[in-house]
């Protein structure tokens, strides 16, 4: 298998990678050659880096002019829709996650309609229903459809295993997604005390600010603005009512820097108020308290934690704390992020920032992201592995495309005694440890790594989970134009060459073995 020994490398602590010919127990089924020749077209053409920058433009381009715009729709769905995108809605991807399931993994479902700030801001509100209320009521859609699936497996035990979740994005669900902007550029100019770096850690009292009568003067937030805001609040309390209900885990995906300290603050509520601890009065919660309080369930809500930020290390350690100090769970999605390119440019959007603040708020070398990832990963075990009365209840999915990383957090895992080596060279993760802990690729990409921890990674239910994008065509392609600028990071450093070389391997085999 074409970039089998990297891989092998990379698991030089003690894990086996198998090849796709190879699998215990969750062999694949043999992948189609139309997927085949999908994948290598896919990464032919992102290994070619300025095409991947001009990708928007020529979209944008092509997509307005009558009769191109049908081939180029035609092209996009045959190719990239394909290979990243799930289905056109979240019944469609049903089969994929019932087949994702067959091969021990999960789903993330995202809704990948995003709301246009250009749009909201220069036409009037529409008279029929807005963009991002079909958007909430989607996430209500995917939430149940997630939910239904997993009821149909009739596991004997329903609080367990369950492995598809729904990721929400906050600026799809405002009519303009510069109300994040107003809000995060408000906190960081009247709010902000402690001395980090852009864009700093949110504080409980940060939406205090929607219920004030007296804003100052200088202030970008707008009448509107705190009207939208106390909606979206009253949406997620809906969307978030309704996962509790069907016990479908929630993650807050992380958006551009400028957007987050709004984001952080709102999440931080959302944490406070669906993750709080269950009450000791309780039945349920006296069935189970005579057992580890890290058999407590996990997090309902996860929030994103972006490695290539500088404040990363303070956040998470604020975190780790403030749930302790106020008793509810700690959710978190630790990724490397996706913004880096846009963040790091010297004119990006800025904000009205206190003086102690510096720009650009991201590493500018990888390696220093690397490591601040690798630091919190490890933080993060030892915290789940803490979960016993002395720490927080902490639930992390781990989202990496590096195999390194990956490696690292299963040898965490044994070291910290929440799992061990088995005599087969797989690692045998234990119950508790397994719902509390899972790592995620985005879908059609890495699925050599993928399919290498599903198959090396023993747990009762699904250990590592794929982000799966779903819409329609015409919805997502804003969503796939953005995701190439997005994903250079993932597939730089010849990641899309190695891609490619696997796609054209299993190819030639097809044909001549």
């Amino acid at each position: 298998m074409a970039g089998g020994g990297a891989l092998a490398a990379s698991f030089a602590l003690g894990y086996t990678v198998y090849t796709d010919a190879s699998l215990p127990s969750t062999e694949r089924a043999p992948t189609p050659l139309s997927k085949l020749v999908t994948s290598y077209v896919v990464y032919s053409l992102c290994s070619i880096p300025g095409l991947v920058d001009a990708s928007p433009t020529l979209l944008a381009f092509c997509t307005s002019i009558p009769g191109l715009r049908q081939l180029t729709e035609a092209f996009v769905r045959a190719t990239f829709f394909t290979q990243f995108v799930g289905g056109s809605t979240a019944l469609s991807c049903i089969p994929l996650i019932r087949q994702l399931r067959a091969e021990n993994k999960g789903a993330l479902f995202a809704y990948s309609v995003e709301a246009d700030a250009d749009d909201a801001a220069s036409g009037a509100r529409s008279l029929r229903e807005p963009v991002h209320k079909r958007i909430v009521q989607e996430m209500i859609r995917s939430i149940n459809v997630a939910a239904d699936f997993e009821d149909s497996r009739a596991r004997a035990d329903e609080s367990s295993g369950r492995r598809t979740w729904v990721a929400i994005k906050l600026s799809a669900l405002l009519p303009n997604p510069n109300t994040l902007l107003h809000l995060s550029a408000h906190l960081s100019s009247f709010h902000a005390t402690d001395p980090v770096l852009f864009p700093g850690c949110p504080r409980a009292d940060d939406l205090a600010v929607l219920k004030s009568n007296d804003l100052p003067s200088s202030s970008p937030l707008t009448a509107q603005d705190l009207a939208d805001l106390g909606e979206l609040l009253v949406d997620l309390n809906r969307i978030c009512s309704r996962a509790r209900e069907r016990n479908v885990r929630l993650i807050v995906d992380a958006e551009y820097s400028w957007y987050q300290p709004a984001i952080d603050s709102i999440s931080l509520s959302l944490m406070r108020e669906f993750n709080k601890d269950p009450p000791s009065s309780s039945r349920w919660f006296s069935h189970i308290i005579s057992r580890p309080a890290r058999t407590v369930p996990p997090p309902l809500i996860y929030v994103t934690f972006q490695a290539y930020l500088r404040r990363t290390p303070e956040y998470l350690t604020q975190s780790l704390q403030d749930a302790i100090s106020h008793h509810y769970a700690l959710g978190v999605k630790l990724v490397r992020g996706a913004y880096h390119e846009q963040e790091a440019q010297s004119d990006s959007p800025s904000l009205p920032l206190t003086a102690h603040v510096s720009w650009p708020p991201v590493f500018l070398n990888k390696a220093d992201t690397d490591r601040c990832y690798d630091a919190a990963a490890g933080e993060l075990v030892r915290a789940v592995a803490n979960s016993d009365g002395s720490g927080p209840r902490v639930g992390v999915l781990f989202g990496s495309h590096n195999a390194g990383s990956c490696a690292k957090v299963l040898d965490a895992l044994v070291n910290a005694g929440l799992a061990t080596h088995e005599k087969d060279g797989t690692v045998k993760v234990d119950d508790v440890a397994a719902e509390r802990v899972a790592l995620a690729q985005l879908y059609g990409m890495s699925d050599t790594l993928t399919d290498s921890l599903a198959a090396s990674v023993r747990t009762r239910a699904p250990f590592v989970i794929k982000y799966v994008p779903y819409g329609a065509l015409s919805e997502v392609m804003p969503y796939l134009s953005r995701r190439a600028i997005e994903n250079k990071s993932v597939l730089g450093n010849g990641h899309a060459a190695v891609e490619r070389k696997q796609a054209f391997d299993a190819i030639w085999r097809h044909f001549f073995g």
